[in-house]
């Protein structure tokens, strides 16, 4: 063979040229020349940015989902994985939870909270076979299980897709599971049942690979109005359903939604109205457009900075609107956030109204609220669930971002049924001013991050309250273990913050305490006004705090209203003399 030079065509892919190279090194190895048919040269890629972040760089070098290889590979050593691949291996919804345990975490994606009876009975027999057996629902309206083993992790993950779930992209980077109103569609005051636009972008992000390499975490809720709050001002993106009446501002009068933008409590921050409102057929087209936008310009270069709402501070909310409107093509309706013509639904004012029997549409059925005590709940529990919505309801149950599930379709004959047999397995449907309003993240228990052992202090702390405080209304106390606040401590009214502190020369579990937080027509950030309290003295400091609350307010004001209507100095002088 003549060694003349060949042009080698231009149009081979990525995937074609690693094929040649490998197919002519082998024959080379052979002895065999072919120096005019040598496989072309692969372009050279752009150098990365000086200022990449860790994380940048391992995505770069490797697409988090082409991991999943070394996560097969680990499994048949069952062996931890290295530092990058933990980072990776989160794409697929799995957590390493070294130093805490040796295993991981798997977390699911449940869109709407939605999930049938088969996949609460397949979730308990994974959760028995290949985990501790117990389950947990999060503060996004999910699953987790826990402590599985690396040998463990793709079986794990072949039965979860099997069941018709998904574990893609529920950590890292990537947009979590998208919460909603989880009575769409049985609530009688809602004004739009939300589940198929919940779905439409769930399978938008599931099945491409578009949305799977942000800077950051993102959230996204769809609230259609109905009487269970799903805190949709805590997402990056919250968009909340409004009935437009006759208007001058050339709209059709319907259902819209607001979009509010840049939300992360944890960051001290609830979503800004972006001054526009969205026809629901459009509402997916408006979410894909922020998020192109958010994945394009997004802080790459800081993790501490790459969140969504300081790319809004650096743009402002009219610069940042303008650019997603570029990506649309048109501008969206203005309206301002207090515009007359505009009203949600008229809903009566329940406490907790995530627990109980409420009717639903249509009459003769009711949906019925179960409080789940900090989330946790074991395989026996999850069979029985999926038993009494087969033989009493449709057969589905939603999960609520107050850690909580909720059995449809109950015929009103069978509701006090349904009610003893929930309570008889561990779950109260009765309204409790305080046990209710209960919210607490994993806990050192089985996260690294997490200061304090918070579901064990709610529980705790629940026992001890019920028994020396009598409430005659609603109180949320919510435990986070760490600065991330997955439990969402500025928003409750009363909110602990966990921390390692000193007490008596020894370093002991503590908390941070922040009263006067709330949500959506309260919506507040819980102001700090205790620190570093250890949990030995928080029982007796809480009680204090509630007792002293309800001797000195005034015409039955709520707790949050009593503790605006005070500075700082002077509710500390009140919470603290017994």
């Amino acid at each position: 063979m003549n060694a003349t030079s060949i042009e080698p065509a231009s149009d081979f892919n990525s995937e074609q040229k690693r094929y040649l190279e490998g197919f002519f090194s082998g024959i080379q190895a052979r002895g065999v020349s072919v120096g005019n048919a040598a496989a072309p040269a692969a372009k050279e890629s752009a150098p990365p940015p000086e200022d990449e972040t860790k994380e940048e760089r391992i995505k770069r070098e490797m697409p988090p989902f082409e991991a999943y290889a070394d996560l097969v590979n680990d499994s048949r050593h069952n062996a931890a994985p290295d530092a990058e691949n933990a980072f990776r291996f989160k794409w697929n919804g799995l957590f390493w939870l070294s130093p805490v345990k040796d295993g991981y975490m798997c977390r699911l994606r449940i869109p709407g909270g939605l999930v049938k009876s088969f996949q609460l009975r397949e979730i308990a027999n994974i959760a028995d076979d290949l985990t501790s057996g117990y389950i947990q629902i999060t503060t996004r309206a999910n699953f987790q299980i826990r402590l599985i083993q690396p040998k463990d992790c793709p079986e794990v993950l072949r039965r979860i897709q099997a069941c018709g779930l998904h574990s893609r992209g529920s950590g890292a980077d990537n947009i979590r599971n998208i919460t909603s109103s989880p009575t769409a569609g049985v609530d009688t005051y809602e004004l739009i049942d939300v589940r198929s636009l919940v779905h439409e972008l769930s399978q938008r992000i599931i099945t491409g690979n578009e949305f799977y390499n942000l800077p950051r975490k993102f959230n996204i809720a769809i609230d259609g109005g109905g009487l269970i709050s799903c805190v949709e001002d805590t997402n990056d993106i919250g968009a909340r359903a409004v009935n437009i009446g006759e208007n001058d501002a050339g709209l059709v009068p319907g259902v819209y939604f607001r979009i509010g933008l840049g939300g992360a409590t944890g960051l001290k921050s609830f979503a800004s109205d972006a001054g526009i409102v969205v026809a629901p057929e459009r509402l997916i087209e408006v979410m894909t457009a922020i998020l192109r936008v958010f994945i394009r310009d997004g802080d790459r270069t800081n993790r501490k900075r790459a969140r969504l709402k300081y790319l809004i501070e650096k743009r402002g909310l009219t610069g940042f609107r303008d650019d997603f409107e570029a990506l649309l093509g048109d501008p969206l309706p203005r309206v301002a956030a207090d515009a007359p013509f505009q009203f949600q639904a008229e809903r009566p004012v329940h406490p907790h109204p995530h627990v109980g029997s409420f009717p639903q549409r249509g009459g003769g059925k009711q949906y019925i609220g179960a409080a789940v005590p900090v989330g946790q709940l074991t395989s026996k529990q999850l069979r029985r669930i999926a038993d009494l919505a087969d033989n009493y309801g449709s057969g589905e149950v939603r999960l609520t971002v107050w850690q909580n599930f909720i059995i449809p379709d109950v015929a009103d004959a069978y509701v006090k049924t349904v009610e003893k047999q929930l309570q008889r397995i561990g779950f109260e449907t009765v309204q409790s001013h305080l046990r209710s309003g209960f919210v607490a993240c994993t806990g050192n228990r089985f996260c690294k991050y997490a200061a304090t052992d918070t579901k064990g202090h709610a529980i705790d702390l629940m026992k001890w309250l019920d028994k020396r405080v009598h409430l005659d209304q609603p109180v949320n106390i919510h435990l986070t273990g760490c600065p991330h606040s997955c439990a969402q401590h500025f928003m409750g009214d009363i909110g602990l913050l966990g921390a390692s502190v000193k007490s008596s020369g020894e370093t002991v579990e503590g908390y941070h305490v922040f009263i006067g937080g709330g949500f959506g027509t309260g919506q507040a950030l819980g102001r700090q006004i205790f620190t570093n309290i250890p949990y030995a003295e928080i029982k007796t400091l809480l009680e204090t705090m509630l007792k002293n609350y309800l001797k000195l307010r005034e015409n039955g004001e709520s707790f949050q209203s009593f503790c605006n209507r005070h500075e700082i100095g002077r509710l500390q002088e009140f919470f603290t003399n017994g």
